[in-house]
């Protein structure tokens, strides 16, 4: 994630980055797009060109997983991400109607369109699994998306992250999304004195993730600009959690900026909520946008429990 910086930024930022939830609500097709039938059939003559090939899911590429036409599509999309509002919504792929194992070339393949992907945590996991597994959200070392409780506002270790919904929960798991450079310009405008300070190094627990001699935390600044762009990376619940080792406290200064962004986040002028149904696939840019989720309550059938896929995207 390259956030090149000179120096905080002295007034609002306005670009496309820079929205406001009711405004984009307000015409989805701005950053939402449907599939067609062509396109769809098209995603699924590539993966069965690569079954035929037995080739492995770790061995598709940009090159192989071939999309003649969808490609051109594709690559607006990515300028979206990197360059516009931050965020694509792709509706309509048809999980219902292929098999899993179809459904993850899919998903892998499209993520190859986009970006290299890159390892969600310490197991190198490349193709996540956003679920339930019944543990403990109170655990400081239990990763919230295994939960079905609320996350807060954070972004992800990569330049854009991918999810597609297998299934959605019987209720809540909204995914609620902000644009962290409209974050930085509320901020800007009740607490300009620390407009600055966002842009310097906080403190990111590790959360047990360390190598031997390493600290239990690591130095992020959460902004960063440069050309005009400011590219944020904000982790509510790591930067929050060094108070759990002993002798680290947050200073009033980072109590009031994580504040603000956690409860003017929550502002229904700024968030854009969206319910992922089956065969939805969001794609964020982890510079501009910070998302959370909604607690959820999930079906009793196992079979049909909440379930998405998950992919971090270097960016080329």
């Amino acid at each position: 994630m390259d956030r090149p910086h000179i120096g905080a930024p002295t007034k609002p930022i306005k670009n496309a980055a820079a929205w406001y939830g009711p405004d984009i609500e307000a015409d989805a097709s701005q950053w939402s797009y449907r599939l067609t039938t062509s396109e769809s059939t098209e995603i699924y003559d590539a993966i069965v060109r690569l079954r035929e090939a037995n080739a492995e899911l770790g061995a598709v590429t940009r090159e192989n997983f071939f999309l003649p036409t969808l490609a051109s599509q594709i690559k607006a999309w990515r300028q979206d991400i990197m360059e516009g509002f931050g965020l694509k919504l792709i509706r309509g792929l048809p999980v219902k109607e292929w098999s899993y194992d179809e459904v993850c070339y899919a998903f892998w393949g499209l993520g190859h369109h986009l970006g290299i992907p890159g390892a969600q945590n310490p197991d190198n996991e490349l193709l996540g699994h956003v679920k339930d597994y019944g543990e403990t959200a109170d655990n400081p070392f239990v990763r919230l998306y295994r939960t079905a409780s609320h996350i807060r506002y954070h972004c992800d270790a990569c330049d854009i992250v991918g999810l597609l919904c297998l299934q959605p929960a019987v209720s809540g798991g909204a995914s609620r999304v902000v644009s962290t450079v409209t974050l930085f310009n509320e901020l800007m405008r009740v607490h300009p004195d620390l407009a600055s300070r966002v842009c310097e190094p906080f403190r990111l627990d590790r959360r047990g993730e360390t190598k031997p001699g390493q600290l239990p935390y690591s130095m992020v600044s959460p902004a960063q600009f440069a050309n005009g762009k400011l590219q944020t990376f904000y982790h509510s619940d790591y930067f929050r959690s060094i108070e759990r080792h002993e002798n680290l406290v947050l200073t009033d200064a980072e109590k009031t900026i994580l504040d603000f962004y956690d409860e003017r986040g929550l502002s229904p002028e700024l968030y854009l909520d969206m319910q992922l149904e089956s065969g939805d696939i969001q794609f964020l840019s982890n510079h501009t946008i910070a998302h959370s989720r909604t607690a959820y309550t999930d079906h009793e059938d196992p079979e049909k429990q909440r379930h998405l896929l998950r992919l971090w995207l270097s960016a080329e």
